[in-house]
């Protein structure tokens, strides 16, 4: 069966995005020739599910090449209906039941790529395996929190945590079984 992973980043105080879904903070750890794993973790995937608000943001920062580069399925959780462009398919179902089908689907492993209300709801029904954490070194104060209230416990097993001279560190774990 294949994984569902989360790669993403977080304030120290835990939030993905300040007011108005700004990413800029991101931009403190940015440092050229680094890319914190992210290009070995892509190389393990095939398919990514992603927020609209996140992919609309991408998509107006960087292009829609970050996602859609003919080799990996992109699933837009929206709930507004659009046709579908290459291989991102706008989804307004049901976002568990979509993971549930994927997950036993052949293929390489699924990007979880945000937002907060995707991974909380992937969360509420236990479908995230794994989770790969960078921490940005600032506080935010306010903005859109990474881990929302209203889900269950989940337990998980630490695997690793590496530190980088930009201040980022990053935390893996694994959901426990």
């Amino acid at each position: 069966m294949r994984k569902i992973s989360l790669f993403i980043a977080m304030s120290l105080d835990g939030y993905i995005a300040k007011p108005n879904d700004d990413l800029s903070f991101l931009k403190i750890v940015e440092k050229e020739g680094e890319d914190y794993g992210y290009a070995k973790f892509k190389s393990e995937i095939d398919t990514i599910i992603i927020g609209r608000k996140t992919y609309d943001y991408v998509l107006k920062e960087i292009g829609a090449s970050h996602y859609d580069n003919g080799q990996t399925d992109v699933y837009v959780i929206t709930r507004s209906e659009r046709p579908q462009v290459g291989r991102t398919k706008f989804y307004t179902g049901n976002i568990t039941e979509l993971v549930k089908r994927l997950k036993s689907e052949k293929g390489k492993h699924i990007y979880c790529d945000g937002g907060a209300e995707v991974i909380n709801e992937l969360l509420k029904s236990d479908l995230i395996d794994e989770f790969t954490i960078s921490v940005i070194p600032v506080l935010l104060g306010d903005g859109t929190r990474l881990f929302k209230n209203g889900r269950p416990e989940l337990a998980l097993k630490f695997v690793t945590a590496k530190t980088f001279e930009t201040g980022l560190a990053q935390l893996y774990y694994k959901r426990e079984k």
